[in-house]
């Protein structure tokens, strides 16, 4: 102990390195600041634009137009709430949560705050501590180490003088002195945190698929509105305010801003009915990507194993008798107080026996792998690690390979002639029996692995325990081809040969946490959408680079924090309502996206179509917020909170581009036609804008009806009283929309119009649907 006590650190040397900063706090913010999340959800693109197209409504005094302003308002609002909520999760992150450690400083013990450790500081550990920082060991009285939380590695580590100790994991025997090699953010643990920093956000095709279609938009709108705006400065030379509010109409049709929120409350809709189940949503994308996903990596330890043991079977050797090995086994199990998983195991499979008197005994280390036990009457017996207890060339040996081969665990059995208490040593032993113990499976393991077999998804096992173990596992636990595995420390650091073993191999052993990242990445790199389940620190690397990633709540706080998902219950059993759930989410999400696209596409190639004719523009942002609200918001709205079971096996631009292209292209033959129908039949500015606005309205409403098929109750209903409603708010209010009243002889032409664009909107679609056909073909051929 003196000479452990010389060297600790003055005080002095203490002061010197917090002056250098060599202090345990790790300096660096890992999320946004408030600011900035506000600032990224309020000064975007489109939000000014439609800022300065209000601005520009309000100039012209016609304030009833500005209704469009809501739903950008409520966008930002969602956006903020949703980051701050993660940006919440993520201050949380830590991986030590050990609070005070006890240190050798001026020759003498005492307990201080783990952040006011310092480097070269001398700490004194013992069985049950967590590691605060790395360290490595300057005396070792008998130390084991769990480091699995870190490495995946389930077994302790024995630690010796020279070895390094990393901060996170916990010492689980002896106890032993270290000295302080790095601190704060050069920690091991806190190096994975902050490569954690930059987590991936969880894919998602439909926001990306949006993205894109605003990419091509905020290139073309501003110059598409500055021709429009010159266009109806043309047809109104004497009225600039109607020309301006011709022109916002023609801009704000183009920005399909309610589809981003749509996308949003499904989420939020999602989130609220997965909570209920058990499941915490930190990014709401992750249920798409979830649902997406069609290769899944897990860790074996708490996704597939409950992380217990469970005996499988009794090989008993030589003439012993079942009943003996059984009784003995007993009194093993139940006479020893010290319980772990393998003791908890024995005491679940054997029965405590009457009658045993113990005379002397000698409790399990993990220095001497076994334990044994001396009774007055019924003799003396030890049990532990078969290749401590026999020579070398033991023939019983050989079966304990083959079951180890097989990934299990073995203990022996035997009968000694001496129990030494006060020196720890036993006499020969007599082998009587071979206890086979296996990782316990969840139970409901199989039922989930067969789920997403049958769902095209498949399986990968990344671990760090021995390879032949984890294949067992998940052999036991019904994976399909879970006998091929791989060593990771034989993987290569070539890409394309990675990715050659990542598509043949379904099961990695002895993998360390970088590899498990280069794994995720592996799969990526090769167009698959890949969601990764774990619950150590080991993790973390492979959970925030996944496209989504899953974490037990019971595992470690950075592996919460890194996943996009927890399952609160951590319960693997919960992947299936989460999968399912998504799927219904984006059917649903697909369906009514084509009723705003069709909104953005008609409007963009109205805009330019009419402004090189040097016409009025069809609409005013007051007409289009009715046709916005009835035929698109309420009906989004309502169609998701019904829940579909199929999730499209187009994709989401296919899917959506073959309705709404068809119904764009109607609109775009009909609005130009009305405006050549309006020359011959003479019409004025009132009653163009009448027949543009009930034809379009019809139009729109078809979509609605198109979009609900098949329908049922609840779609018919919701789509006929919208409809009624719209022509309703028309027969009574027909001058606040700047339109004739609807029930006069001048406006009877409406009626062909509306009833002829079903044949017309339905020779569309087949024409799209032949065009995807020939493309097809043409991959195919290529192929």
């Amino acid at each position: 102990m003196d000479i452990i006590e010389e060297q600790g650190l003055s005080t002095q040397e203490v002061q010197e390195r917090i002056e250098k900063g060599q202090i345990n706090i790790s300096q660096d913010n890992i999320s946004k600041t408030k600011k900035q999340i506000i600032l990224e959800h309020t000064l975007t693109y489109f939000n000014l634009l439609n800022i300065f197209l209000a601005g520009i409504i309000i100039s012209t005094g016609r304030w009833t137009n500005l209704t469009f302003m809501g739903v950008v308002t409520i966008n930002a609002l969602v956006g903020i709430y949703q980051e701050l909520k993660v940006k919440k999760i993520i201050d949380q992150l830590t991986v030590v949560t050990v609070k005070k450690v006890k240190v050798v400083r001026n020759h003498q013990e005492k307990i201080i705050p783990i952040n006011e450790l310092v480097l070269d500081d001398v700490i004194y550990l013992e069985n049950g501590n967590q590691i605060g920082s790395d360290c490595v060991v300057i005396e070792s009285r008998g130390m084991e180490v769990n480091e699995s939380m870190l490495t995946g590695e389930s077994k302790p580590v024995k630690k010796k003088h020279g070895n390094e100790l990393m901060s996170g994991s916990f010492v689980v025997a002896g106890s032993g002195y270290a000295r302080v090699i790095r601190v704060g953010n050069d920690n091991y643990s806190t190096q994975l945190v902050h490569k954690a920093k930059h987590k991936n956000k969880a894919s998602s095709e439909m926001k990306d698929a949006i993205e894109k279609i605003i990419k091509v938009l905020s290139f073309v709108i501003v110059p598409v509105g500055i021709i429009l705006f010159i266009s109806q400065m043309a047809a109104f030379p004497n009225d600039q305010a109607t020309a301006i509010v011709k022109t916002v109409g023609g801009v704000i049709g183009m920005i399909p801003e309610g589809l981003v929120l749509l996308t949003s409350l499904s989420f939020i809709l999602g989130v609220g009915k997965l909570a209920r189940k058990k499941a915490l949503i930190q990014e709401m994308e992750a249920i798409e990507a979830l649902a997406r996903v069609n290769i899944l990596c897990l860790d074996k330890t708490g996704t597939i194993t409950t992380g217990e043991l469970e005996v499988e079977d009794v090989v008993v050797l030589g003439d012993n008798s079942n009943q003996n090995i059984e009784t003995i086994m007993g009194a093993m199990a139940y006479y020893f107080d010290d319980i772990n998983s393998t003791q908890k195991a024995l005491r679940d499979y054997f029965q405590k026996p009457d009658g045993y008197q113990v005379t002397a005994m000698i409790p399990f280390s993990s220095q001497r792998k076994m334990r044994a036990i001396a009774f007055q009457e019924q003799g003396q017996y030890v049990l532990g690690a078969p290749e401590f207890l026999l020579g070398e060339d033991d023939p019983i040996l050989r079966q304990v390979n083959a079951f180890s081969q097989q990934g299990l665990r073995v203990l022996l059995l035997g009968r000694t002639d001496k129990v030494d208490e006060d020196n720890s040593q036993i006499g020969y032993v007599f082998p009587m029996a071979l206890i086979i113990i296996h990782d316990c499976i969840r139970k409901e393991a199989k039922d989930t692995l067969s789920f997403f077999e049958k769902a095209g998804v498949e399986i990968r096992i990344l671990s760090g325990d021995n390879p032949m173990t984890v294949s067992r596992v998940a052999q036991l636990a019904g994976l399909k081809n879970g006998d091929l595995y791989i060593d990771a420390t034989t993987l290569p650091e070539d890409e394309i040969e990675l990715q050659n073993i990542v598509k043949h191999y379904r099961v990695f052993g002895r993998v360390k946490p970088e590899q498990k990242q280069q794994i995720i990445k592996a799969c990526q790199l090769q167009g698959l959408v890949v969601g990764m389940v774990g619950d150590g620190v080991n993790d973390v690397l492979a959970l925030k680079d996944a496209d989504c990633g899953i974490a037990m709540a019971a595992g470690s706080d950075a592996a919460k924090q890194a996943a996009h998902i927890v399952l609160l219950d951590s319960n693997f059993a919960s992947m299936k309502a989460i999968v399912n759930e998504g799927r219904a989410i984006i059917a649903d999400i697909e369906r009514v996206s084509s009723l705003y696209l069709t909104k953005t596409i008609y409007s963009t190639v109205l805009c330019l179509i009419f402004a090189a004719l040097k016409m009025s523009y069809p609409f005013t942002p007051l007409q289009l917020s009715l046709i916005s609200g009835l035929a698109i918001g309420i009906p989004s709205f309502l169609l998701t909170l019904e829940r579909s079971s199929q999730l499209s096996s187009q994709g989401f631009l296919k899917h959506v581009i073959s309705t709404a292209v068809p119904c764009a292209m109607t609109m775009i033959v009909y609005m130009l036609g009305i405006g050549i129908l309006g020359q011959w039949l003479h019409f004025d500015a009132k009653m163009y804008s009448t027949y543009y606005f009930l034809v379009a309205g019809f139009i729109s409403f078809l979509v609605v009806f198109i979009v609900c098929m098949p329908l049922n109750r609840l779609r018919a209903i919701v789509a006929s009283i919208i409809t009624c409603l719209f022509y309703m708010i028309l027969l009574v209010m027909p001058n606040f929309f700047g339109i004739y009243p609807i029930i006069s002889w001048q406006v009877v032409w409406t009626i062909p119009l509306c009833a002829s664009s079903i044949f017309v909107m339905g020779a569309f679609k087949e024409f799209i649907r032949y065009l995807y056909k020939q493309h097809e073909k043409r991959i195919l051929l290529k192929r």
